[in-house]
């Protein structure tokens, strides 16, 4: 009897025991998840897929980086001694850290790292992989973006996974994501008619562009049966973005149009209240741009923490550069050319030539970045339109610089002055209005207005010699299509030519659009030779 106690007593402890070994396992994790990560190294790519599929199942959260890294060809081993590091370049040579905890282990030469290979099998099972890992993660943007993985990849091995994440998933942004992936999934597989069907009506459901992707990849391989319904979706989500089109190319008119009022609205006031030419009128926005390019220089060397504000001090600077050198150029040149409008065309164009030269001979031929602030960055989207915040912007820009400018000219002095320079020159100078004066005042206003567009188009375009170039000819053609020294023409003038480009660009191409609007601006300007709107007074009428 004692001997079966004392063999009892034994059998419990040995299962009391038992558990140790795991416990010691699972607190010996550290050591074995390196172990794994330098696993992915040596091998065939068949190893590497074990190694991995090894790591996916610890359920670790710092294996989705260490794959994605795989993935990126950002994973390497150390020829010292063996170990798997993450390494980014830090010029010449890579800097590396370490999977397993995130240190820093410094910098090394390419020649001493060799890096892990993938191939596109294994790049599709990486991403199979980080899609398991993170459907299911607390963080929500970890949890969109895994779904996004899934849509992309359509792997049916993810539908089990996809439904668990669905039923527990709360942000209805996501879920609608992963239940677009699901239904793609399933038009993927031999599932049922009925579950295609309904399937289809989510994708449908949809209603945009990635939805009729979807729709027109599956329609070949679908059931005969299921085929007109995939049709009359694809027919459906056709009709619709073909709405949402004309909304798109409306709004990259009017971005267009936000372009061409800020490059030729300073020209509008400079050619309507002197009559001058000005082919160096595309300069004063090259020089803006170099403004911003040259302030943001500045502050990254004396106050980096104000490269968010930058522009803020860069519109002012524009402003004051570009008009003390028009103020210069009518001093020094226009004045002496009045009534001689081809002399000042040579000239100006002459003096563009010796602008560019200049900046070319200062700041290189090559282009120079300037860099947008975050609250410019990125892309926004509304239903089925996409814009980026920087167009957005210069929109709002270019119509705060014309309120601005309607409330100069028509409620300060100056402004009185050149509306009546503009509409008779030689009573205003009876009325004892120093025309000289105006004339360099107006120059200045001009060239400023031309300055701070070259702020706005340094957040959109190269900043090189060449940029005030490719608005010169466009700016002319605003001017003279919506009236010469008529702000509301040049609005006008600019959003009709900004709008009218883009609707034909889709059908003509990008050079084909410019020459229908010149030809169509030509063919008005036979039947209104002074522009939509015509500037009213004795000299001008004369």
């Amino acid at each position: 009897m004692a001997t079966r106690i004392l063999t009892l007593i034994a059998f419990l402890i040995a299962v009391a025991l038992a558990p140790l070994p795991v416990l010691a396992q699972a607190t010996s994790a550290p050591g074995d998840f390196a172990a794994q990560i330098n696993a992915l190294g040596p091998g065939s790519f068949a190893d590497r897929t074990k190694a991995m599929d090894a790591l996916v199942a610890t359920g670790d959260e710092r294996v989705p980086p260490v794959l994605q890294a795989l993935s990126d060809g950002n994973l390497y081993i150390r020829e010292s001694d063996g170990k798997v590091v993450i390494a980014t370049k830090a010029g010449s040579d890579l800097a590396l850290i370490d999977p397993v905890d995130g240190a820093d282990l410094g910098t090394l030469p390419s020649a001493d790292l060799e890096k892990i290979k993938t191939n596109n099998g294994l790049r599709g099972k990486i991403r199979t992989a980080i899609g398991k890992m993170t459907l299911l993660s607390p963080d929500q943007p970890t949890r969109l973006s895994a779904a996004q993985s899934v849509l992309k990849n359509a792997d049916p091995e993810m539908l089990e996974l996809l439904d668990q994440a669905i039923a527990a998933e709360t942000d209805a942004g996501i879920k609608s994501t992963m239940q677009m992936a699901r239904a793609v999934i399933v038009l993927k597989t031999d599932g049922s008619l009925e579950d295609k069907r309904a399937a289809v009506e989510l994708v449908v459901a949809q209603n945009n562009r990635a939805a009729q992707t979807v729709l027109v990849n599956t329609l070949a391989s679908a059931p005969a049966e299921l085929q007109p319904t995939i049709q009359a979706g694809i027919d459906s989500i056709g009709n619709t973005l073909a709405v949402w089109d004309v909304g798109q190319n409306l709004l990259y008119g009017i971005s267009l149009s936000s372009v061409l009022l800020l490059a030729a609205i300073g020209l509008a006031i400079t050619f309507g209240v002197m009559g001058v030419i000005n082919m160096a009128h595309g300069e004063m926005v090259m020089l803006g741009a170099y403004t911003t390019y040259v302030t943001q220089l500045v502050i990254q060397s004396v106050a980096p923490g104000l490269m968010e504000y930058s522009l803020a001090f860069a519109v002012p600077a524009a402003f004051l550069i570009t008009a003390l050198i028009g103020i210069g150029i009518e001093r020094g040149i226009i004045r002496w050319l009045y009534g001689r409008p081809l002399e000042t065309l040579l000239a100006t164009w002459g003096l563009s030539l010796v602008l560019q030269q200049l900046v070319r001979t200062i700041f290189g031929p090559t282009n120079k970045l300037v860099q947008p602030p975050q609250w410019m960055s990125g892309t926004f989207e509304l239903w089925n339109l996409s814009f980026t915040w920087n167009r957005l912007w210069i929109i709002v820009f270019a119509i705060a610089v014309f309120i601005a400018l309607q409330i100069i000219l028509n409620r300060t002095p100056l402004g009185l002055q050149m509306r009546a320079v503009t509409q008779n020159r030689r009573m205003a100078s009876a009325m004892g209005i120093r025309t000289p004066f105006v004339d360099a005042m107006t120059f200045g206003l001009g060239s400023g207005i031309a300055g701070m567009a070259g702020v706005a188009l340094s957040q959109i375009d190269n900043v090189s010699p060449n940029l005030g170039q490719g608005y010169i000819i466009d700016s002319f053609m605003v001017v003279v299509f919506g009236g010469v020294g008529n702000l509301w023409g040049t609005l006008i003038g600019a959003v009709s030519l900004g709008v009218a480009n883009k609707f034909i660009e889709p059908y003509a191409g990008a050079v084909l659009a410019k020459i229908a609007i010149l030809i169509l601006i030509i063919l008005f300007i036979q039947r209104r030779p002074r522009g939509l709107f015509a500037l009213k007074g004795r000299a001008v009428e004369s």
